[in-house]
């Protein structure tokens, strides 16, 4: 593909962040001459100190509220974008690629899709307090930093842990957890792709060995569950990487790897 005519990349947060927690990828894309779309949830595309004050008005959001947003942003576009999305934004992007959008697409970290039947102990801790209360199924609520420390930046020290917290951490709303978790239980969950499904775009899944969210399990099987399509389906696993690795020290070769192999996507399985 010529210098000039760089495609478009389509980024997609996750819970408990905003799209600020692009800004180190925007600016790393856009310097190699890629057109970089990096928009938030439906309803927060605001500042991080308005979400905080009065999250009342993304409460309620859904899978498919996330889905169609980013659909219809991607639908105006002149050609199909690559899609690279994290934790959250790792599932919506499974869905998108299964709707027949992107060129191909990263799911970084990915929530689970539905047919992930069994969820490690570390996941169940950071969920569950979203669960506790089915009040909370109409509700945005914040993590503690206690809470994204151990979700988000188990490698690093309370303080330096807790100046990722007051930068980048908001409100999120838990009626997506619920869907998510509850998912196999659900025959019309939001949470559903076909496995499938052959026309789908590439899609390559990363994993991080010491993620608390979204651990290789989570990934692999999601992997597997993939196993009985011809379209391409990659996984990468980092071992020293935390949920939080769109900040995490060394984020450079990640988000290098997956634009590489984005731009030429093979067939691939590697745990280094």
């Amino acid at each position: 593909m010529a210098e000039n005519s760089k495609r478009t990349i389509v980024l997609i947060h996750g819970l408990w962040m905003t799209s600020l927690s692009w800004e180190h990828w925007v600016q790393f894309y856009e310097e190699q001459g890629y057109r970089v779309i990096a928009r938030g949830w439906p309803g927060m595309d605001v500042g991080i100190d308005v979400l905080r004050q009065d999250p009342s008005t993304i409460a309620t959001i859904g899978l498919s509220d996330i889905v169609d947003h980013y659909e219809s942003i991607i639908r105006d576009l002149s050609e199909p974008p690559i899609i690279i999305g994290h934790s959250f934004g790792g599932l919506v992007t499974q869905i998108l690629l299964d709707r027949g959008l992107g060129s191909a697409g990263v799911a970084i970290a990915s929530a689970p899709v539905k047919g992930v039947l069994f969820l490690p102990f570390s996941t169940v801790r950071v969920i569950f307090p979203a669960l506790s209360s089915p009040a909370n199924n109409h509700r945005a609520v914040p993590l503690s930093a206690e809470q994204f420390h151990y979700a988000f930046t188990n490698t690093l020290s309370e303080e330096e842990s807790l100046a990722v917290y007051e930068k980048y951490a908001v409100p999120g709303p838990d009626h997506v957890v619920f869907q998510a978790a509850f998912a196999n239980f659900n025959s019309d969950s939001e949470a559903a792709v076909d496995f499938r499904n052959e026309t789908r775009a590439p899609l390559l899944l990363i994993a991080g060995g010491l993620d608390h969210v979204s651990p290789p399990s989570v990934i692999k099987t999601t992997k597997h569950l993939y196993r009985k399509t011809s379209a391409i389906t990659a996984y990468k696993e980092y071992p020293e990487r935390t949920h939080y690795t769109l900040g995490q020290d060394g984020w450079q070769e990640v988000a290098s790897f997956a634009l590489g192999w984005a731009e030429h996507p093979i067939a691939i399985d590697v745990e280094e």
